[in-house]
């Protein structure tokens, strides 16, 4: 599929689904998800903010040797939506920097920050900065509002469909303990998560 400057969601013809992850938490809630969606086979997408790797450098290696996709969420999590466009572009680039700095490539997604949709002016500038397409998402898990694994699990599986992105955060320890019965449920439906590189690929 051809990708403009957003993406909402994947090919609605496929099988496939796409975990992509806000970053930032304690490092030790990463590691644990990391392994239970590695026990379980699966790739997912983590959109580092750019403060979180430098206060952990050592998660941007240990995220792509789990064979997941790193990208961009950011330097500093603020409300991007009330930048001009020098604070936006300083926003995207420096976490782009950092990106680079700990792994060589900047990555190739970005999703904004504290907004679901991107504007022209921050899709302006994440080209600039080297992203051609800003990761929305169709589902969202609500884990941030620390609803209980229970509730995460529901609104997941009642909104997923083939194609979706579905937006979750690390830091949340029940959305930690709700991967494991999320991805039984994407299975018993036949629907298989992916990177966002394979959700989109052609």
């Amino acid at each position: 599929m051809r990708l403009g400057p957003q993406v909402v969601h994947g090919s609605r013809h496929r099988s496939q689904v796409a975990l992509t992850f806000h970053g930032q938490g304690p490092v030790s809630m990463t590691d644990a998800l990391l392994a239970e969606a590695e026990r379980a086979g699966t790739r997912v997408t983590v959109l580092a903010v750019g403060t979180w790797l430098g206060q952990y450098p050592r998660i941007a290696e240990r995220i792509l040797r789990g064979g997941h996709n790193l990208g961009n969420h950011t330097m500093h999590h603020l409300d991007i939506t009330a930048m001009d466009a020098s604070g936006t572009y300083a926003e995207i680039a420096g976490c782009a920097q950092r990106l680079r700095a700990l792994t060589g490539s900047i990555g190739r997604w970005f999703r904004p920050s504290q907004t679901r949709y991107s504007t022209p002016l921050i899709e302006r500038e994440a080209r600039k900065a080297g992203y051609q397409t800003c990761v929305s998402y169709d589902v969202d898990s609500l884990d941030y509002t620390d609803p209980g694994p229970n509730a995460i699990v529901s609104t997941v599986l009642g909104l997923t469909r083939p194609g979706s992105i579905i937006s979750m955060h690390l830091g949340h320890s029940g959305t930690v303990t709700a991967l494991p019965a999320i991805l039984r449920g994407l299975a018993s439906r036949g629907l298989s998560p992916v990177t966002l590189t394979d959700l989109l690929s052609p």
